[in-house]
């Protein structure tokens, strides 16, 4: 039978009531909750460890890093067929994603978490982590990257976002649905993922800021981050990549002193691309030198372009880690 590592690292999953403040707060252990995953012992052998009690607000990228080391140890060992991490949804696409840029390794990791507390009736965190270990311990889950299993669905954290604040089916993919399920306790999987990046970092070294663009703004805010010594900045940019034109001086201000822009898209769904030629449109941005961040949200975008700046300070290389096969490059 194939061992499981258990890595509790706080959230919803761990949270029971408070009757003082009527608030929900960490009060579950790992013991605690895996007592609650009734039979299965019958599928895996588990291992379990208490990494963090964190509300999902309270993660930063050095603690994701530093989740990612403690994940890297357990999977070199040889008897640990894969891992399994409970996190709260708020923040788990971004953890979920540093790890997958930061880990190589073909064995299965598999995020999870739940969307209801201890206290509340319907507690998803026992099924949700059933079915992670389920998925951490099939072969067809081996070479995927970290994968992100909520209410039966299996998500690529390449790809996944939290779409709903409350729902039990909270994370979505955009544009490609699920990668696949978990259904009577066995994984099938409907595609393949796209091509897994990994980039081998010690520490975060840099800061990245993210703006989200709407109407009528101007370069104040990209000015700010300038002086706050950011060495990157990713803009959530309106439809195809495009921006108010008082933003245009700021974007070129940041891009003079040698940072790292990154335009997304804040819709939902579709991808970034310089289609546009007025100010401020797309294609004057590209002739400016920003980054195009394909179909990634915002605050995936800043995590990927935090690792790609630890990992490297030349600016075309951080160009190709974002665009390499999707612009041409």
């Amino acid at each position: 039978m194939k061992k499981v590592a258990i890595v509790f690292n706080g959230g919803t999953i761990s949270m029971k009531v408070d009757p003082r403040i009527k608030a929900a707060v960490p009060s579950l252990t790992g013991e605690e909750i895996m007592s609650m995953v009734t039979g299965i012992e019958k599928y895996a052998n588990i291992e379990s460890y208490n990494f963090s009690m964190l509300p999902s607000p309270h993660m930063t990228p050095e603690i994701m890093l530093d989740l990612s080391k403690f994940i890297q140890k357990l999977l070199d060992r040889e008897d640990i067929a894969g891992v399994v991490v409970t996190h709260g949804t708020d923040s788990l696409e971004e953890t979920a994603y540093l790890v997958d840029l930061t880990i190589n390794s073909i064995k299965p990791v598999v995020f999870t978490g739940s969307m209801r507390s201890g206290s509340e009736l319907g507690y998803d965190g026992p099924s949700n982590l059933a079915e992670s270990i389920c998925t951490a311990i099939s072969d067809e889950s081996k070479g995927r990257g970290v994968l992100v299993c909520l209410n039966g669905q299996l998500n690529c954290a390449s790809e996944v976002t939290k779409a709903n604040s409350m729902s039990l089916n909270a994370f979505k993919t955009p544009n490609f649905g699920p990668i696949g399920i978990v259904d009577n306790n066995r994984v099938i999987f409907y595609r393949n993922n796209i091509e897994k990046q990994t980039m081998s970092i010690k520490e975060l070294d840099s800061k990245v800021a993210l703006i989200k663009c709407a109407s009528g703004m101007d370069s104040g805010v990209i000015n700010y981050y300038i002086s706050e010594g950011n060495r990157g900045i990713v803009v959530e940019a309106m439809g195809r990549g495009n921006i108010p034109p008082l933003m245009v001086q700021g974007i070129e201000n940041a891009i003079n002193k040698g940072i790292a822009v990154v335009i997304v898209s804040r819709c939902f769904e579709g991808r970034v691309f310089d289609s546009y030629g007025y100010h401020g449109g797309g294609k004057e941005l590209r002739n400016l030198g920003v980054i195009f961040g394909d179909n990634l949200p915002g605050q995936k975008a800043r995590i990927k372009l935090l690792v790609a700046l630890s990992y490297t300070k030349n600016l075309d290389e951080i160009k190709s880690i974002f665009e390499k096969s999707l612009y041409n490059i």
